[in-house]
């Protein structure tokens, strides 16, 4: 379990290797927007692969970035049941 200062979490942790800011700052200014209110804390080439992923299937920008809320709504619904426990409001998934 990661304690760093994405608090307490099971989701995986990865060492960066580039600078972060200067990959956020080359994403896409809609991608941009939607990292600043994300609940988690995306990394810049992994939001940029599942956004590129999302307007493959989609075709449509609004709908790409629907189905990233979609994606991180899973995961907070998967470790809010991790974490603390499956009666945890979170951990019944998003709707």
């Amino acid at each position: 379990m990661s304690y760093r200062n994405t608090g307490r979490t099971s989701l995986r942790h990865r060492r960066r290797s580039l600078d972060p800011m200067r990959e956020f700052d080359r994403l896409p200014p809609v991608l941009r927007a939607w990292l600043v209110r994300a609940c988690l804390p995306w990394g810049p080439r992994s939001v940029l692969r599942a956004y590129r992923r999302a307007l493959g299937q989609t075709g449509d920008t609004a709908r790409a970035l629907e189905a990233l809320d979609g994606i991180e709504a899973r995961l907070i619904a998967r470790d809010a049941a991790r974490v603390w426990g499956r009666a945890h409001p979170a951990a019944a998934g998003p709707g």
